[in-house]
């Protein structure tokens, strides 16, 4: 049977030349780079080349990149980090439609005393700068706000954003796991403080990310332990994680202009060709500025997660929202956030493509899914 994977914003396979990148450090260059004697000679070289090739990818200096494990740990490593150093409780600034990694660190921050302001957003997806403005305060200690939303697609204008939170001199974090590798990225034109990213969104391994710090921002560290990563991220280092995550900033660097291309010419036809297939359908996000490769539609009148059953039965591979809620059966609060009702947020069907979607793959998706939506909705009326 044929499979179709639509399912990158998840993870995306990792490609042969970053596979070959990590292959060697787990066999003939095992040693510690921490090592003094030539077995960690090898590994402390990848370390650092990965490094430069990050910040390449990022337009930052090497020295502003510290490895982590993912990209969770480098959103709570940057939330964490500049939260506490300061000694008091304070505020701090985030959306409604962050993912669970910035949430749930916003949460614990509230039940320890701080007070958070989660933004709204309208049906687009959008935030109110004029809100975010206002919300500031003398006692803001940061704003966190994602590049991209991981279940929309819908790009945050980060640039405007950072202009108005550093009139108050208030770091900012951005949490740019989907955009990293899918949108050209200057992380100094972007203007923010810290970026987290994440190997696995950009062809790269799982369990491996990196998190941007800009020279000079007022942070200090969560671990403490050994003197890795300049003392700001102690433990022995993930060596062919990271050696891969630097051929796969590589690898993503020299094909990003394709994303704005050939995988959004993809998405596009997809999009509009399976809504003029299915009638009654719909796309969240679609009147702003989205990712090149997300499309989150809306199916009224059926389930999307029976649907995801029957995708699945025919090789179609997506996802009802972030796979860090899979199986959570309740609505995405994304969507919610946007305004849409519970039946309606449901209804919702996430489909991310990549670099390795092919014509022929949308061709089969187009075949598939209309007739899988006019089945289920046949059968609700019959029931």
């Amino acid at each position: 049977m044929r499979t179709v994977y639509l399912d990158n914003n998840a993870t995306t396979p990792v490609v042969p030349p970053v596979f070959e990148a990590l292959r060697p450090f787990y066999q003939e260059h095992f040693g510690n780079p921490s090592s003094a004697h030539r077995m960690g000679d090898k590994p402390a070289s990848a370390v650092r080349d990965a490094r430069v090739k990050v910040a390449a990818l990022l337009g930052c200096a090497d020295t502003e990149v510290v490895f982590t494990s993912c990209g969770t740990e480098s959103n709570n490593l940057a939330i964490r980090g500049i939260v506490e150093r300061h000694k008091t409780r304070g505020h701090v600034i985030t959306t409604s439609v962050e993912h669970s990694a910035v949430l749930n660190p916003m949460k614990r921050l509230a039940s320890l005393g701080h007070d958070v302001t989660f933004l709204a957003v309208d049906r687009a997806g959008h935030i109110d700068l004029d809100e975010l403005r206002n919300a500031l305060r003398d006692d803001t200690q940061l704003v966190s706000v994602m590049a991209a939303n991981n279940e929309t697609g819908v790009l945050f204008p980060i640039e405007r954003i950072a202009e108005i939170v550093h009139e108050k001199k208030i770091p900012l974090h951005v949490d740019a796991v989907q955009a990293i590798g899918k949108l050209p990225i200057d992380v100094k034109a972007l203007g923010a403080d810290l970026v987290s990213l994440s190997a696995h969104k950009l062809h790269g391994p799982k369990g491996v990310g990196a998190l941007y710090i800009k020279k000079g921002t007022p942070w200090v560290p969560v671990y403490l332990g050994g003197s890795q990563e300049r003392g700001r991220r102690p433990g022995t280092e993930n060596v062919a994680g990271i050696a891969a995550l630097g051929a796969a900033c590589e690898f993503v660097g020299g094909h990003i202009a394709q994303y704005g291309t050939d995988v959004r010419g993809l998405r596009d036809r997809f999009e509009q060709e399976l809504l003029a297939r299915v009638p009654d359908s719909f796309v969240n996000g679609v009147e702003s500025e989205r990712l090149p490769n997300t499309t989150n539609i809306g199916f009224r009148g059926i389930d999307a997660n029976a649907l995801l059953v029957l995708l699945d039965e025919v090789g179609i591979c997506a996802s009802a929202g972030s796979a860090c809620h899979s199986g959570a059966g309740i609505p995405s609060h994304v969507l919610a956030a946007m305004g849409l009702a519970p039946e309606e947020a449901s209804a919702c069907t996430r489909f991310s493509l990549s670099l390795l979607t092919t014509a022929e793959d949308v061709d089969y998706c187009l075949e598939k899914i209309p007739g899988i939506v006019e089945r289920m909705r046949r059968n609700f009326i019959s029931a």
